[in-house]
């Protein structure tokens, strides 16, 4: 007897590593890779000296996935399922439990690379978001008020937002509007008369969207009565509810792969819409941490880990005013992504060119470059109003004002001086000046496929630039190289031909030219 359970234990294991699949990479002389996560920009590109390692399974990095990685020399990886990879020296080596390989090549340049695997794999929808979202800024109320979300300091948050001249746009209300998680109806303490807000702020000129995600706290009400109806996660190999830790704290977790438990939460989401007329949703969360398939049972008994992510974003794409911050697969669908809480740095800011880059190369090119200043709430702990770095928060603001999407949550008219203020207000109009431009690309890219921020490999193909993660294309008309330090200079590398620069000089190109770069600009040249 024992012999035979040793002989079924082996050939369960042998069964279980040959479902495992392989694939590896040597990286060819002058060969740089990109993809496999938002998270890892600052590492790309794989094969210049930079290492990166991630279980697409577990973590995401705080954004965007996708089981995907693209070369400088046309060639393209895909995978079937999530995958690990660790890219190191001149090798990528990758391992799949759920999912094949497929390396091919589609021609010589990275574009073909990307080109070539997007139309297969996640071709153009003729889709995109809400033009307001490319000609006007986003504000967000999260750094301002952090947990502290009230109808009277969102009232005068907007009211800043018009008294210092600021574009109207979308407003975001973040976490803790709501009387619990998974409660989804404004705090009566905090919010005496939502509906007169939203009203007010739609006078204003804004479209208002709300914090959600898919936890449930366990203790409320709604918790307990839905956990009766089985639509969450269930604890593995029981029939009871799991509680996964997040990072507000332990909570139950909508199961999406039942589709009861969608339509309800989408219900729940379209009332609050009827009801006080909210435009569309923050859909924060959805890593896909939260749904291992070591710690919990799904109800269709396969949408474990990845699988959650995206159902989570198709429900996103239900609502016409959407964001997302984790996301697997869905490229090329109509959803605003953005790019993970940066913290209150200069690495943060350096963080942000090569996170849009990376965003657009797996896809995902409708994205904002997280928050201007930064979003991680806990980095502006303590700081006096008076010693900001206000350099930062500007050179943020130019950053964001020649992206798809520019989004402020710190109050510049809180934490600036009075130059400093002048400087981002006119990068906001700049924002909004450019607009026409940035909606034609968004809507052409809805065509295409093609993101909207490029690579400078991407678009000038054979000319050194596979290295170069510091300045970028926006379209074909602009290639933007803002100032990433806290120096006043910067090296800029201009491709063959002519160049008008935002002052108006005209610079012939194929060569490295170094700027001087007061605050007050922000370099961009167009090609003559």
């Amino acid at each position: 007897m024992k012999r035979e359970i040793l002989t079924l234990a082996l050939a369960f294991g042998a069964l279980v590593a040959s479902a495992q699949t392989t694939e590896k990479i040597n990286i060819e002389d002058g060969e740089r890779w990109w993809g496999a996560a938002t998270g890892l920009g600052l590492s790309m590109p794989y094969g210049g000296g930079n290492k990166a390692e991630i279980d697409q399974r577990k973590y995401n990095l705080n954004n965007q996935t996708s089981p995907l990685l693209i070369s400088s020399k046309g060639r393209s990886l895909w995978c079937s399922g999530p995958f690990k990879m660790k890219a190191e020296g001149k090798q990528i080596n990758l391992t799949s439990d759920k999912g094949s390989f497929e390396l091919q090549t589609y021609g010589k340049t990275l574009r073909d690379a990307y080109c070539g695997v997007m139309q297969k794999h996640f071709p153009p929808t003729g889709s995109v978001p809400p033009e307001l979202f490319f000609t006007r800024p986003t504000y967000n109320t999260w750094i301002e008020l952090v947990y502290n979300q009230n109808q009277a300091d969102v009232m005068k948050y907007a009211k800043g937002i018009v008294d210092n001249g600021f574009p109207t746009g979308v407003l975001m209300i973040d976490d803790n509007w709501q009387q619990d998680y998974g409660v989804w109806e404004f705090r009566a303490e905090q919010f005496p008369n939502p509906k007169a807000m939203v009203d007010s702020l739609h006078d204003m000129g804004f479209k208002v969207m709300l914090w959600v995600c898919p936890f449930v706290s366990p203790d409320s009400k709604k918790g307990r009565d839905l956990a009766k109806k089985g639509y969450f996660l269930k604890r593995k190999g029981t029939d009871e509810p799991a509680v996964v830790a997040w990072w507000n704290g332990y909570s139950h977790v909508y199961d999406l792969s039942n589709p009861e438990a969608r339509d309800y939460l989408k219900h729940e989401f379209a009332d609050l819409q009827q009801r006080y007329g909210i435009d569309g949703f923050k859909f924060d969360a959805g890593d896909q941490c939260y749904y291992s398939e070591d710690e919990v049972d799904v109800y269709d008994g396969k949408s474990y880990d990845v699988a959650q992510t995206q159902l989570w974003a198709q429900l996103g794409s239900e609502f016409s005013y959407n964001e997302m911050r984790a996301c697997w697969l869905e490229g090329n669908a109509p959803l605003v992504q953005r790019l993970g809480d940066k913290d209150y740095s200069w690495l943060g800011v350096r963080q942000l060119v090569p996170g849009m880059i990376a965003a657009g190369l797996q896809g995902y090119g409708y994205t904002c470059p997280d928050m201007i200043g930064g979003g991680s709430f806990t980095t502006f702990y303590g700081i006096d109003p008076d010693k900001f770095d206000q350099k930062l928060i500007v050179r943020s603001c130019q950053i964001h004002s020649m992206m798809p999407m520019m989004q402020f949550s710190v109050a510049p008219w809180r934490i600036l001086d009075k130059h400093h203020l002048d400087i981002c207000r006119r990068y906001a109009a700049w924002h909004s000046q450019l607009g026409d431009y940035i909606l034609s690309e968004a809507r052409r890219m809805a065509k295409t496929g093609e993101p909207m921020v490029r690579a400078m490999d991407y678009s000038f193909p054979g000319q050194g630039f596979e290295g170069i993660v510091d300045q970028y294309m926006l379209g074909d008309k602009y290639l933007v190289a803002p100032v990433v330090t806290s120096a006043d200079q910067r090296d800029v590398r201009l491709p063959k031909g002519k160049w008008r620069d935002d002052t108006g000089k005209v610079w012939h190109g194929g060569r490295t030219i170094t700027i001087n770069v007061p605050i007050e600009r922000l370099p961009w040249f167009e090609r003559l």
